[in-house]
């Protein structure tokens, strides 16, 4: 059964991938800031890793609101357990 869903859990891995490369990224640009702090070039970097970042979380933000009003929508009543006591 093909799965409705699959493309905002793909866009969710893919997010969830890039964001843990530029945490990295960043850990090092702060790294390389401890011996250099008044460096242009590094300060730049970091904004821009920041900006980056606030965008992937956003990204991930939405894939996860998109997942959870497919499921919503697709959710197949079969799988669907009434208790009665």
């Amino acid at each position: 059964m093909n799965d409705p869903c699959q493309l905002f859990k793909s866009q969710h891995k893919k997010a969830k991938e890039t964001l843990d490369i530029l945490e990295q990224e960043k850990h090092q640009i702060e790294l390389n800031l401890e011996s250099n702090p008044i460096s242009s070039d590094l300060n730049k970097k970091l904004r821009k890793i920041n900006l980056d970042i606030k965008i992937t979380i956003n990204e991930l933000e939405h894939a996860d609101y998109s997942i959870e009003k497919c499921e919503i929508k697709h959710i197949n009543p079969k799988k669907i357990i009434l208790k009665h006591d």
